[in-house]
């Protein structure tokens, strides 16, 4: 989860920089650098892994200037190295990005056409080169940076600086989290108000789509339409719990909110935007090679390997064997000669999957580990570690970090399907562009939060909730029901829609909210509408979760619809997630019960 810090002060900025960068750490990363502006030019230092390393190369030269941004990255791909490292600059303007830009190979097209010489593959460069374009038409800064955003689609938050420029920094944010921070003739911004926790206590949150120019005398907030916006200055109580939240009430609904980022940052560890290929780190085996994967998980974790199921055996022809940890061991099961083993756990530590993959390795599979914490127990000891990038998830119902798990499964499984040959280039490409374009789709799902609190009042006084769902949906209806059970303590369960009439439709009546969730997917949509018509039929309140065209051919009979962006159905399960967790969150809301800490759980699991 990448790291953004701007400081616009009177005292040199890089020390404070790297002060700010450091208290990002937490987040996550394998590079870093700093840019200031030196005697009205661009300068500035970059360094990969560690900021120590960081540190010693500013020792040996230093960076004079007062106002300057800094950057914590995770690699998009390959090794990490300088070259790819923020900030991004050309002579004329510097940039430190969080998120994707979906049209940057267009954007670089254009951009090569008309001289400019990029030297990364990152999506990043190309807004530096964009605004410099603009300047080069005679834009003022404010100018330029306005109409490079305007052109820019996809999920990100920017801080931007300007050669000539010692008092204007420009940030922005659209799905990816940004916060500017209010001094005595001193401004800053982060990702993180974290970060800007030592300096001040006076924060603003940008909004969905703001853009923001600030000076040492303030901070102008201009909206998604580019209008002049007041956005409320909050004093923050010296607590980094407090500050932690960055204005949301609780932590899920702020984990929830930075879906689009985190998605973002572990795409860009995944994805090669340019040849729109899936980098994975080395492997003691050819995953061409694999007859059978064996997948181990725990809660939602759980749901994330029954989603991959259908993803690896649909795209890459491998059957897949999905596990409950604590059960897995205990049958002994037996396990295929040369086979893969793949663990997901948010923390890494949870006893029983740590467990079961110590199994696995002693029946001779080959490990894979998917999880949030890289120094972990289960990341320690797996042959291959994948790690999400959620950032520390501190809510106890996983969210981002649900999330971020199927975003690594679903570009491993894209990955193995083309070793495997049963996927082309062609193929390859448009599923890994329907994946760098779900942090913008996030942001769209997010808009419905209001819609969803309505809802939520309905389902607040029900008793029992089934969610319904079919193929790659059917366990995000399980995903949804434990969301719900867990912090509003309504009983609820996922059901695949077409076992409804082999049981559970005994329970329908009028008191009963049955949330469906049906992407028109042109495979199963139709039989679910068919399942659903059964549910109406015995006065069920349905809850149509769709697209348009999914909405459209449901016709009338529902309680409620939520129009869903239209996406491959590869990533509908990574989208639906979204709105079934708001619905539960403000759910437990209207009940009254602790939200972050719910009873009788803990976040890691660390005892069977």
């Amino acid at each position: 989860m990448c790291g953004i810090i701007g400081i616009l002060g009177e005292e040199p900025a890089a020390p404070l920089l790297i002060e700010g960068l450091k208290r990002l750490e937490y987040r996550g990363y394998d590079s870093a650098g700093v840019a200031t502006v030196v005697n009205g030019a661009i300068d500035r230092r970059r360094a990969e892994g560690r900021i120590a390393r960081l540190e010693a190369r500013l020792a040996e030269a230093p960076l004079p200037g007062t106002i300057g941004i800094g950057h914590t990255r995770w690699a998009t791909h390959g090794k990490p190295n300088e070259t790819n490292a923020h900030p991004h600059a050309t002579e004329r303007v510097a940039i430190v990005h969080n998120g994707i830009i979906e049209n940057f190979r267009s954007l670089r097209q254009e951009l090569e056409a008309l001289g400019h010489r990029f030297s990364t593959e990152t999506d990043s460069e190309v807004i530096a080169h964009l605004i410099t374009r603009y300047l080069d038409e005679q834009q003022s800064p404010r100018q330029a940076a306005a109409s490079a955003l305007a052109r820019l689609d996809g999920a990100f938050a920017l801080a931007i600086i300007f050669a000539g420029e010692h008092d204007l920094m420009i940030g922005a944010r659209r799905g990816s989290p940004l916060a500017v921070g209010y001094g005595r003739g001193e401004m800053f911004i982060g990702s993180d108000a974290m970060a800007l926790a030592p300096w001040t206590d006076r924060i603003c949150y940008l909004e969905e789509g703001d853009r923001v120019e600030v000076t040492r005398a303030g901070a102008t907030v201009f909206d998604g339409e580019g209008h002049p916006a007041e956005r409320e200055i909050r004093q923050t109580v010296q607590s980094g719990a407090l500050i932690g939240k960055a204005g949301y009430r609780h932590f899920m609904l702020k984990e929830i909110y930075e879906q689009p980022s985190v998605i973002g940052d572990t795409l860009r560890s995944y994805v090669n935007p340019v040849t729109r290929a899936i980098w994975l780190p080395a492997m003691p085996l050819s995953l061409a090679e694999v007859g059978r994967i064996t997948a181990v998980a725990c809660g939602t974790a759980y749901y994330a390997a029954m989603v991959a199921k259908y993803w690896f055996e649909r795209l890459a022809r491998i059957p897949v064997d999905v596990d409950v940890a604590s059960e897995f061991r205990y049958r002994e099961a037996p396990l295929p000669e040369g086979g893969v083993a793949l663990f997901i756990s948010q923390s890494g530590e949870t006893a029983d999957t740590l467990a079961a993959m110590r199994y696995a390795k002693e029946q001779g599979q080959t490990t894979i580990a998917v999880v949030n914490v890289p120094e972990s127990s289960i990341a320690r000891e797996a042959d291959v570690v994948l790690p999400t990038l959620a950032g520390p998830e501190i809510g106890v119902a996983s969210t981002k970090a649900y999330t971020t798990q199927l975003t690594v499964l679903a570009c491993l499984a894209i990955a193995t399907a083309r070793l495997r040959g049963t996927i082309d280039q062609r193929r390859q490409a448009e599923l890994i562009t329907a994946l760098t374009e779900v942090p913008a789709r996030a942001v769209e799902v997010l808009t419905h939060d209001d819609v969803i609190h309505r809802l939520a009042h309905d389902v607040a006084e029900a008793r029992d909730v089934l969610y319904l769902g079919r193929g790659a949906n059917f366990p995000t209806a399980m995903e949804g029901a434990l969301k719900l059970k867990e912090i509003s303590y309504i009983h609820a369960e996922g059901y695949a829609a077409g076992e409804m009439k082999h049981g559970p439709i005994a329970l329908i009546d009028e008191t009963v909210p049955v949330i469906v969730i049906a992407p028109s997917d042109g495979v199963v949509f139709d039989k679910t509408v068919s399942n659903v018509q059964e549910v109406m039929a015995r006065g069920g309140k349905v809850i149509f979760l769709s697209d348009r065209d999914g909405i459209e051919a449901f016709g009338p009979g529902a309680s409620a619809t939520i129009a869903l962006p239209k996406v491959d159905p590869l990533v509908a399960p990574i989208l639906y997630a979204i709105p079934v967790q708001i619905l539960a969150y403000h759910t437990a809301i209207f009940k009254g019960t602790d939200v972050d800490q719910p009873r009788n759980l803990a976040k890691s699991v660390t005892v069977e």
